[in-house]
């Protein structure tokens, strides 16, 4: 078993059964995904269009590819056709951009909404009144192309265990509360995506439903 391999059982051993693992494959070869992949692993996280353009035809077609990083409304086009879901919904145009995209090929592209709970202004991602606010317009109901599936957020870079709790708490009743007002009858609202290498037991706790791991299974940047 190859070190690859061996990071992923190890991180799947620590994982409840209603926890998904993305593997965040981002900056690392299709040579390393296709190790993942013959460890058993099928979704996996990137976060430029350009990479993951490159790396998907040289990849088995059954690969479900997760958008994890900010989108640029002029490349939804370029992943529309093949993606699986988008972690990365920051803005209300955003989705409008996909849902066009979407609509014109006759697929319907899964969809969470990020929400800025860290205490970073690096970040991207509505806050939690400018989601109410969204929500409440009720725009959202007219994008038959999208399903909004969720919440992603992303913790503060911080040793403060305490903090990055908080936040990830922050987050689940964020979602809670969005589910019970907007999402009550649906079923596929149901995801939250937080947790990194780094803090992803801490999301667990707080109630992650997908976990975003690179770096403990490719190990550090290859470039």
């Amino acid at each position: 078993m190859n070190d690859v391999a061996k990071n992923i059982a190890q991180i799947r051993a620590t994982l409840p059964s209603h926890v998904r693992l993305v593997a965040v494959s981002k900056f690392h070869p299709a040579e390393m995904i296709r190790e993942a992949y013959d460890a058993g692993q099928r979704i996996f996280g990137e976060s430029r269009v350009q990479e993951l353009l490159l790396k998907k035809p040289v990849l088995p077609d059954d690969i479900e590819w997760h958008f994890i990083g900010h989108l640029q409304t002029n490349k939804v086009k370029q992943i529309v056709p093949f993606v699986s879901m988008i972690h990365s919904i920051d803005t209300p145009k955003l989705l409008q951009e996909i849902n066009k995209a979407a609509e014109h090929i006759d697929r319907k592209i899964s969809c969470l909404l990020q929400i800025h709970i860290a205490r970073e202004e690096s970040k991207f991602g509505f806050s939690f009144e400018e989601c109410r606010e969204y929500l409440r317009s009720g725009a959202w109901k007219d994008l038959h192309s999208v399903q909004l599936c969720g919440v992603m957020g992303m913790a503060t870079l911080t040793d403060d265990r305490e903090q990055i709790k908080s936040e990830f708490l922050s987050l689940h009743k964020f979602f809670n509360e969005i589910k019970k007002d907007y999402f009550s009858e649906d079923e596929s609202f149901r995801e939250i995506s937080m947790g990194m290498s780094d803090d992803y037991p801490l999301a667990i706790e707080a109630g992650s439903t997908l976990v975003r791991i690179g770096s403990r299974i490719f190990g550090e940047r290859v470039y």
